[in-house]
């Protein structure tokens, strides 16, 4: 049993390029999430989160589908941003509209998992397959498009996953926080990309567990942004910026994801993409 990452370490390899001699690709990833009732999982309230039912919790984690993304879409429509959506597959079944509305503004969807609710940790590698490909399956049905993308229910992997992803299509997969640049995974066909995510700047690390204010999420974004921009005059880098709506949907947050957009977007080179065009740009060098 090992790590899939590679153990060599070269960072004077060839400079990246991205398309139009942008310095920097902005990455922006939804995650769309079925939440089972009954289930503990991500909490504002811990106190109640073995209660059952837990109305509290679990109608917040909910605010996130009913509410906060239309407010974000709104946002991304206004900027002409197209992210790309980490999706539970299992909301194409409870969501069904939602998923029509990632279709209408062409958002690429990666594969999720089927519900948040569920890990692939410790599952018996055949139902682990499984789930893989009935988590693809659905969404396809549901979109048409089968996702090449794939990020983790808690970015959470068994010894087995990043082979099970390749043997089943996967192209990228975002679950490893450790570079600003995509890399090759050390699988069997070598042919599964590692794309940059973030722990820092995801939204649940910065308002549940640092402690941070909406205005010092904005400055944390611009800061994140100037130096990975500044990094890509020598060779292009990649800013993930990984968003739950049930967080940085709410009034009070929504408006600094605006603010942080805008100055993004105001500098030149910067690139809003999704996590294909990244790949097949890296791919293509």
């Amino acid at each position: 049993m090992h790590y899939a990452i590679p153990r060599q370490i070269d960072r004077n390899k060839t400079s990246i390029r991205w398309p139009n001699g942008s310095r920097i690709a902005i990455h922006m990833i939804v995650n769309i999430e079925y939440y089972e009732p009954g289930v503990p999982s991500t909490s504002i309230n811990t106190a109640f989160a073995n209660l059952t039912p837990d109305v509290y919790n679990h109608s917040w984690r909910d605010y996130g589908v009913r509410t906060g993304l239309w407010r974000m879409m709104r946002i991304f429509d206004k900027h002409q941003v197209r992210p790309s959506v980490a999706l539970n597959a299992l909301v194409c079944n409870h969501y069904p509209n939602i998923v029509e509305e990632f279709k209408r503004r062409q958002w690429e969807i990666m594969g999720h998992g089927l519900t948040t609710s569920q890990l692939l940790t410790n599952l018996p590698v055949e139902v682990e397959r499984q789930t893989i490909q009935e988590t693809l399956d659905i969404i396809e049905r549901a979109t048409g498009t089968r996702p090449r993308g794939w990020l983790g229910p808690a970015l959470a992997e068994s010894w087995d996953t990043p082979r099970l992803l390749e043997a089943a299509g996967i192209q990228y997969v975002c679950d490893w926080l450790n570079d600003d640049e995509p890399y090759l995974l050390e699988t069997p066909d070598s042919k599964l990309l590692s794309m940059p995510y973030s722990g820092e700047i995801n939204d649940i690390h910065c308002f549940l567990r640092a402690g941070y204010n909406a205005p010092d999420y904005l400055q944390l974004l611009k800061d994140q942004f100037d130096t990975l921009y500044d990094e890509g005059e020598t060779s292009g880098t990649v800013m993930a910026i990984p968003l739950h709506p049930f967080i940085t949907g709410h009034p009070f947050r929504a408006k600094y994801l605006d603010a942080a957009i805008t100055y993004i977007a105001s500098k030149p080179g910067v690139w809003f993409t999704t996590g294909s065009q990244i790949a097949d740009a890296y791919l293509s060098l």
